[in-house]
């Protein structure tokens, strides 16, 4: 029997973690995702989703699906090395190092588990990784399963990477990685690609981006912040659960011996079994699509413009960006909720974040564009935030 005085205590803890307004709630979606969902048989505009291009429910990826499952079946009871590795897998992977112009790629049952998996296999205690300080939980996770010694710089803050750098180097460090978020998530800001690679050219260090808010939408063609900046990475990591498709996977895009050593030695790439058909196969439709989706991500843009500049003329606070990532600021958790919940009853579907996911203090409504969504949808929405501002103090 569980000793019910642990039981007790993470009781106590979930009830002041309720008590502290940080209790995070999940709603159940009746039918797919996209630009309006079913929530207890209301229809809503979502505003919440990683689905930039709305390609969730889009048909030619479920009919992609279905055709990988009755030609592949419906999955692979195995890791990749013992019996889980299908042509799919391969074609996947050939074909994202091809649309990121690199050498290979290997997939993972998510990105947190690529970036989970990258360092260890590649750096030891010889070698520094300078990560900055708003890095996604999984590039901290990541680092902290390797040996290597870790730098951390303040965001965006180039004068102090530059600095991380040269402590780097001046302990001795063998090889140095840059990591860093594409994309900032919670704040929609953009990693300064430009002097990131400049300052990795003059001290010969390694660059590693997590693109996920980023790839298929943003960059020529769709091919991230990268091709956004007009630079070079070294190593790129991203998902298949958000732009391209929505459903889930990971993977890393390098130089053919990254790429055939983590196949030896990445950990969550060993241990987890392979993925699913039907997910490879709707992700090599997605990326067929994204090539040629310039319609979807001028959609996707003036979309945002016109969300930001409505928010903005309200009287929001407004995180400055360029991406369709439009962050609301309010302030302390409860309150976040509360504008939430007003938004709810309106038919609008959003999330507050609050701590652990941001700072104490710096609670907001992350609001997400999407392809799909029309102006009319936005301006509803523009209605609804200014009404539900009003009704919990935000305005």
């Amino acid at each position: 029997m569980t000793d019910s005085r642990f039981l007790n205590h993470l009781s106590a803890t979930l009830a002041q973690i309720q008590a502290d307004g940080l209790m995070k709630r999940e709603r159940l979606i009746e039918g797919a995702q996209g630009a309006h969902v079913t929530i207890g048989g209301r229809r809503m505009l979502n505003l919440c989703a990683n689905n930039y291009l709305g390609l969730a429910d889009d048909p030619r990826l479920v009919a992609s699906a279905e055709a990988a499952m009755a030609s592949h079946g419906y999955g692979m009871a195995s890791v990749r090395f013992i019996c889980g590795t299908q042509d799919l897998h391969r074609a996947l992977e050939a074909r994202l190092a091809r649309f990121f112009g690199m050498e290979d790629a290997i997939l993972f049952a998510a990105c947190f588990d690529a970036n989970g998996g990258l360092f260890e296999p590649l750096l030891g205690e010889e070698d520094a990784i300078v990560s900055d300080s708003l890095n996604h939980a999984s590039i901290i996770d990541g680092i902290r399963l390797c040996k290597a010694r870790r730098f951390r710089f303040q965001n965006g803050d180039m004068a102090d990477l530059e600095a991380q750098v040269q402590a780097a180097r001046a302990g001795g460090a063998r090889f140095v990685m840059i990591a860093t978020d594409g994309v900032f998530s919670m704040d929609g800001y953009l990693a300064d690609l430009r002097e990131i690679r400049r300052i990795a050219d003059a001290y010969d260090c390694l660059t590693m981006v997590d693109d996920c808010h980023a790839t298929g939408f943003m960059g020529l063609g769709g091919r991230g912040t990268p091709a956004h900046a007009g630079v070079r990475v070294d190593i790129l990591t991203g998902t298949l659960g958000k732009a391209l498709g929505g459903a889930l996977g990971g993977y890393i895009a390098g130089p053919q011996p990254v790429i055939d050593l983590l196949r030896q030695r990445a950990r969550p790439y060993l241990f987890s079994n392979a993925l699913p058909p039907a997910v490879v196969g709707a992700a090599l439709a997605a990326l067929e699509i994204v090539e040629g989706a310039d319609d979807l991500r001028a959609d996707l843009f003036r979309n945002a413009a016109h969300w930001r500049s409505g928010l903005a003329a309200a009287g929001f606070d407004l995180l400055p960006g360029q991406h369709p990532i439009i962050p609301v600021m309010v302030g302390e958790a409860p309150k976040a909720q509360a504008f939430a919940r007003a938004l709810d009853a309106r038919g609008v579907m959003v999330s507050a974040f609050f701590y652990p996911v941001v700072p104490h203090g710096r609670a907001r409504i992350r609001t997400q564009m999407n392809a799909k969504l029309t102006l009319a949808d936005l301006d509803f929405a523009l209605e609804a935030f200014a009404a539900a501002g009003r009704e919990t103090g935000v305005l």
